[in-house]
């Protein structure tokens, strides 16, 4: 059996997979927060204490740049290194995945009704396909059509400059450098970087902060789901939650559509992450696509590419099937 878990700056999605049974169906799972463990050996310590599980290989994707076996994690304090997990644990093997790696993985895998289809497009044939993650950071992949399948990479993308479209968007560079010294997307399209965009907005006083909104944020560890909430109230939408969001999908968007220009994903972007699930509706409106295709000579070319948002649990998926496919043949 294989141990696959997802490992996020927030949370951490563990299961265990069968190879009769496939990266798709888990023998057991379960969710844990992150930051209230010290490492991710006591985890899954833990974990299979519950389970009880015979467990002899393990494939974990995370939250950061996997060099040599060994990756130190972008949004949490944890050094997870494979050769020290597999003796910790006692397995004959583990691997590890950059979470975005993993996502690209699970892409081939996905069914109709595991997406949702912002853009149908016209899929090119054994083309290219760009995944970027909105979750706690900004994760981007990309896969490849090697002959007789679809290899994936990881990249660290999110992390590249920020580059504004308008006006309002250079004001909002500015505010960044100022208080980060530098800037780059996982800066304002990710989890933490949506309270900058609502800084940005409250401080340059583009509508008055309401008091109660204040207070809960104040009171908030992380203040991403109340924003993200107050925009989408139907009855009583917050105006800076709203105009926060909607920087967001613009930005978003352009940078969508640079990572397809980047790797010219005529196979498609899919939108992974935690972020993209939960504003169906903000990323239908048309902002999305508008940032996506504004891309000057290139924008005819780009309003052909398929983009979806993946509604399932897509990169525990990609580890499971990394792993399963590995222990086959290990």
């Amino acid at each position: 059996m294989l141990l696959a878990g997802d490992i996020g700056g927030t949370k951490t999605h563990l299961a265990v997979f069968s190879l009769a049974e496939g990266p798709r169906r888990p023998v057991a799972e379960a969710v844990f927060p992150s930051a209230e463990y010290s490492d991710l050996a006591l985890m899954v310590q833990e974990f299979n204490a519950q389970t009880g599980l015979p467990i002899e290989y393990a494939c974990f994707d995370v939250a950061g740049p996997v060099v040599g076996g060994r990756a130190q994690l972008t949004n949490l304090p944890w050094i997870v290194d494979s050769a020290e997990l597999t003796a910790k644990l006692n397995l004959h093997r583990v691997w590890l995945l950059n979470d975005l790696q993993a996502t690209a993985y699970a892409v081939p895998q996905l069914t109709p009704s595991d997406l949702d289809t912002i853009n149908k497009g016209e899929p090119a044939e054994y083309g290219s396909i760009a995944v970027i993650a909105p979750g706690t950071g900004l994760g981007e992949a990309f896969l490849v059509w090697t002959g007789n399948g679809y290899m994936a990479y990881a990249s660290e993308g999110g992390h590249t400059d920020f580059g504004p479209n308008d006006e309002t968007e250079i004001d909002l560079l500015r505010y960044l450098l100022k208080r980060y010294g530098h800037a780059g997307y996982e800066r304002i399209c990710s989890g933490i970087g949506i309270p900058n965009i609502y800084d940005f907005f409250r401080d340059s006083g583009h509508a008055p902060e309401s008091s109660a909104l204040a207070q809960k944020l104040a009171a908030a560890s992380d203040r991403t789901p109340i924003i993200v909430q107050a925009a989408l109230d139907k009855n009583n939408p917050d105006p800076l939650c709203v105009a926060t969001m909607e920087m967001f999908v613009s930005v978003l968007g352009a940078e969508a559509g640079n990572l397809a220009l980047k790797v010219l994903a005529t196979g498609g972007v899919y939108l992974g992450g935690g972020i993209p699930s939960r504003i169906l509706p903000l990323l239908h409106d048309g902002r999305f696509m508008r940032a996506f295709t504004n891309k000057g000579r290139f924008s005819a070319m780009i309003s052909r590419i398929p983009v979806h948002v993946v509604l399932t649990q897509a990169a525990l998926i990609g580890a499971a099937r990394y792993g399963l496919e590995r222990m086959s043949t290990h």
